[in-house]
């Protein structure tokens, strides 16, 4: 009897020992899980990722070279006139077109041109017609100015004189004439109206040459012409 009274008892305290030991074991395991769930909530989210704009490309520019010869479409944007302008007056045009070379715009329509005017003369009585020079000196484009050389561009005031002087003469003879009366005196008429007519033309001025803007006044290069170009 006493002998299974001490195997009941072992029993007993062994299958304490092992509850113990569950019960540790599940302790632990919940607090193992316990404490990662807090890890985790403690652990801040993850950002997503952000993707980089690609850097711009870099524009490329080349050297274009104009061969002296290059016509350049320029109608005027200022105005001159031979009897009000003035020898170094400026003078502007812009370009109306492109102008290309292999395919390539060098430079672009609008591009501004300045020059001055080179000489002037009003309209004389007998010793000529009215006339204004000038030539384009720098160039405006892509916000950069260039030294240009242009041949020179004159105008001239179209010729009235002659017949200025065809329809005075006549018409003063004629008068002087009918006024002496009688075929001898029609004829001394029409060679006194004639020098009298003459006068008239030596003492009136001829037209003068004006220039508004929008006149086509074009150009050309007289020395090639380099332009630094974006081509990308």
């Amino acid at each position: 009897m006493k002998r299974l009274l001490i195997l009941a008892l072992g029993a007993a305290l062994a299958g304490g020992a092992c509850g113990t030991a569950a019960s540790d074991a599940t302790d632990t395991s919940l607090s193992v899980e316990n404490g990662a769930a807090a890890g985790a909530a403690a652990k801040p989210a993850a950002k997503p990722a952000v993707a980089h704009a690609a850097a711009p490309a870099r524009p490329v520019y080349r050297d274009l070279t104009l061969p002296s010869g290059t016509t350049l479409p320029l109608p005027l944007t200022s105005s001159m006139a031979s009897d009000t302008s003035a020898v170094e007056d400026a003078v502007t045009a812009q370009l109306t077109r492109a102008v290309a070379i292999d395919g390539r715009d060098v430079l672009p329509a609008g591009a501004r041109f300045e020059g001055i005017v080179t000489e002037v003369n009003d309209s004389g009585r007998v010793k000529g017609r009215a006339m204004i020079a000038f030539r384009f000196t720098s160039l405006r484009t892509g916000g950069e100015q260039y030294d240009v050389q242009t041949a020179a561009l004159s105008h001239v005031a179209e010729a009235t004189k002659g017949e200025d002087a065809t329809k005075i003469g006549i018409g003063a003879g004629a008068v002087i004439g009918g006024l002496l009366g009688g075929k001898g005196g029609a004829a001394k008429g029409a060679v006194i109206g004639g020098g009298a007519g003459t006068g008239v033309v030596l003492a009136t001025k001829g037209k003068e040459m004006r220039l508004a803007p929008g006149a086509d006044v074009t150009s050309q290069l007289t020395a090639p012409l380099t332009v630094r170009v974006r081509v990308s």
